[in-house]
């Protein structure tokens, strides 16, 4: 946790014990540190990467729904946008106004859900002009007439209240960016210029089709999230030599003990659950392969599936993994890595929230 926030943190708890008038003064000046703040302008010039969400689609108390907050320089990226990804991009002190675009793996509820409250702060917290683009393979448009249609109203009730300078009607809601899913083997280039490539590769989550994955390369620095997947030569080929490799990973051997449980409970969908899941994702030791057939530099597992809440559940999940691939992070939500150009230094600026 960053030193001002801790310091913040402090001074309001010991307000509690003092008057009222102290209190306030103490709330001012926390208000103007962060209404002030520009966390992008500290950040050195590279790659950075914060998990805004390290889980799956059940709750954790460390790991909400799958979403990866990307910067390039100065241009903020969200990769999914699954629950409470958008108050933990605030949590970490970045302004929701300067997403630039979402980029969708697949239309699993747990990768989306959040995105009509990301168009939402993203409109009226910079008074942005334009929709929030969303890039996604064919079906995007209709996940993002969708939102659009349900947050309507809501478009309406907040021009009305605030006008165009917080809500300008010509920036509401979501703009599909839709592409095809490229063929194993190839990438599809989605944004370049001389500094910045974003590229989609092909992964395999069937029966969900289509299912990609993105990289990102700054200057000489570079990045792969897979979205969630099984174990793929495709992945392998396009993760060569990249500096983090950001991993989804489903452990079996808990996911059987969490089947048999249900089995012996009679709770029958989650014993149908537990069985299907297994078949789709890839598992923390197919992961650690990855990275070491790829020769990545630093491996970081997210998309975490069962939720890790008790001490010693690490080394369960891992299963041995950490004997394949050595340079692992277990993602939580606010972990977060700086990958600053000019350099090969990989470094964990954050642990958590």
């Amino acid at each position: 946790m960053p030193a001002k926030v801790i310091v913040l943190l402090m001074t309001l708890s010991l307000s509690a014990c003092m008057p009222s008038g102290i209190t306030s003064k103490i709330m001012e000046i926390g208000i103007k540190a962060r209404m002030s703040a520009d966390k992008l302008a500290e950040l050195e010039d590279g790659l950075h990467l914060a998990l805004c969400g390290a889980g799956g689609p059940m709750p954790s108390p460390k790991a909400s729904g799958p979403c990866v907050l990307v910067i390039a320089g100065q241009r903020m990226f969200v990769v999914d946008a699954g629950t409470d990804g958008t108050r933990n991009i605030w949590r970490m002190g970045y302004n929701i106004g300067d997403i630039e675009a979402v980029f969708l793996t697949h239309f699993h509820s747990d990768h989306i859900d959040g995105l009509g409250e990301m168009a939402t702060l993203r409109w009226a917290s910079r008074a942005n002009t334009s929709p929030l683009p969303v890039y996604g393979p064919e079906g995007v448009e209709n996940v993002v007439a969708g939102f659009n249609q349900a947050y309507q109203y809501d478009f309406t009730y907040r021009h009305e209240h605030h006008g165009d300078a917080v809500a300008p009607t010509s920036g509401a809601g979501l703009q599909a960016q839709p592409f095809e899913k490229p063929e194993d083997g190839f990438l599809t280039t989605l944004f370049q210029d001389d500094v910045l490539t974003i590229e989609s590769l092909a992964v395999s989550h069937a029966p969900v089709e289509p299912a990609v994955g993105y990289r990102f390369t700054y200057k000489d620095r570079s990045l792969l999230i897979t979205g969630d997947t099984i174990k793929s030569k495709n992945i392998e080929r396009f993760a060569q030599g990249v500096d983090l490799l950001v991993h989804e990973a489903l452990a079996p051997n808990l996911v059987r003990l969490m089947n048999k449980v249900a089995r012996e409970t009679d709770n029958t969908v989650m014993a149908k659950v537990t069985h299907d899941i297994l078949d789709y994702h890839a598992s923390p030791l197919e992961a650690a392969e990855t990275a070491k057939a790829a020769g990545v530099g630093h491996l970081l597992y997210y998309h975490i599936v069962p939720p890790i809440v008790i001490p010693g559940q690490k080394a369960l999940y891992l299963n041995g993994a950490e004997d394949i691939f050595e340079a692992y992070t277990i993602g939580e939500d606010g972990v977060s890595f700086s990958l600053p150009s000019g350099s090969d230094a990989i470094t964990k600026t954050r642990k958590g929230l």
